[in-house]
C-alpha cells in the first residue's frame, strides 16, 4: 500500500519540483555546461574565432606558470583571511553574548559590516592605506616613522588586501556565531560553573562544541567566498605588483577581458570550481568529525 501511494504521488513530486529545476536547469547547468564547452574551444588572438582542441587547453592552464602564481596567491589569501575573520568574530560574538549594560550598541556595530559592499569596504581600505594621504601613513608620520606604501609592497600587498576581507567578514562571522551562542542552553553553561569550570575551560568544553555546527558553516562560506574574491583586487591592487596579489578570479579577469582568451579563461573558471568543489567536500569530510550536533 505504500508503494502504490508513492507511485501516486510520484507525478505530483515532479509537477511541484519542476519549477525549481527549470530556474536551476537555465541559471545553473546550462552555464556550467556551457562554460565546460567553452573551455575546449581556443580563441584566435582577437577572441572572436573558436577552434576545438579538446582537454589540451585544460593542460595548458593547469601546467602554466600564470595559475601556478594564480593558485599559491589564492592559497595564501584564503590563508591570511579566513582564520583570521573566523577568531575575531567568535571573539567578538562570545564578547557581545554577554548580559553587560549597553551590548545592543556594541552587537549593531560589530554586524554593521554586513551591510557594506565590496566597494565600500575597498574604498575605506584604501583611503586608509593611501601612501601619500592615507590613515595609516599620516599616523606613522605623527610618530616619527616613515610612510610605507602597503599596497605597492610585493611582501605586504597581499596582507593588507586580506585586512579589507577580513574586516568585511566580521559582520557575517558575528552574526551567525551570536546566532548560535544564543541558541545554547543557559542551563549548560550553570552546570559547568557548578561543576568548578572556569571561563576558558567552559569555552573549550563547552560553548565551541556547542556551536561547532556554526563555526563548520561559517568556515565553509567564507573559504568559498575568499576564493571568488574580486572586487578588493581589482580596485586595490590589479593583481600588483608583480602578480603578488593575483588571484585565480583576478587572473580570470584578465585573461578573458584584457587577453581576449574566453577559451582559456571558460577553462580556468572549470578549474576553479573544481577547487571549490574538492576543498568544500575535504572540509565537510574531516572538519565535520569535530563537530557536535545537538540531540
Amino acid at each position: 500500500m505504500r508503494r502504490s501511494r508513492h507511485r501516486r504521488d510520484w507525478p505530483w513530486a515532479v509537477v511541484l519540483l519542476a519549477p525549481a529545476l527549470a530556474a536551476f536547469a537555465m541559471w545553473v547547468f546550462y552555464p556550467l555546461g556551457r562554460t565546460m564547452w567553452l573551455g575546449t574551444q581556443r580563441s584566435d588572438p582577437f577572441g572572436l574565432r573558436t577552434e576545438y582542441v579538446g582537454l589540451d587547453q585544460y593542460r595548458e592552464v593547469l601546467g602554466s606558470s600564470d595559475f601556478h602564481n594564480s593558485l599559491k596567491v589564492t592559497f595564501g589569501y584564503v590563508l591570511i583571511s579566513v582564520p583570521i575573520a573566523l577568531v575575531l568574530g567568535l571573539a567578538l560574538a562570545v564578547l557581545a553574548n554577554t548580559q553587560l549594560r549597553g551590548m545592543r550598541f556594541f552587537r549593531t556595530v560589530f554586524s554593521s559590516t554586513v551591510a557594506s559592499s565590496v566597494a565600500v569596504s575597498a574604498l575605506l581600505w584604501f583611503v586608509l592605506l593611501q601612501p601619500s594621504i592615507g590613515v595609516v601613513n599620516q599616523f606613522l608620520k605623527s610618530i616619527g616613522r616613515h610612510p610605507v606604501d602597503l599596497l605597492n609592497d610585493p611582501h605586504r600587498a597581499l596582507f593588507a588586501v586580506s585586512a579589507t576581507a577580513v574586516w568585511q567578514n566580521l559582520g557575517i562571522v558575528f552574526v551567525t556565531v551570536i546566532a548560535g551562542l544564543q541558541a545554547m542552553p543557559a542551563e549548560l553553561h550553570e552546570a559547568a560553573r557548578v561543576d568548578g569550570h572556569g571561563a576558558w575551560s567552559r569555552f573549550r568544553n563547552v560553548t565551541v562544541p556547542m556551536i561547532s555546527p556554526t563555526l563548520l558553516f561559517t568556515t565553509v562560506v567564507l573559504t568559498i567566498r575568499a576564493f571568488q574574491t574580486f572586487g578588493e583586487i581589482d580596485l586595490l591592487t590589479q593583481g600588483g605588483p608583480n602578480n603578488h596579489t593575483n588571484v585565480l578570479t583576478y587572473s580570470l579577469y584578465t585573461t578573458v577581458f584584457k587577453e581576449r582568451d574566453p577559451g582559456a579563461g571558460a577553462a580556468l573558471a572549470v578549474v576553479l570550481f573544481v577547487i571549490i568543489l574538492l576543498l568544500t567536500m575535504m572540509q565537510f569530510r574531516f572538519l565535520e568529525k569535530r563537530v557536535h550536533y545537538a540531540n
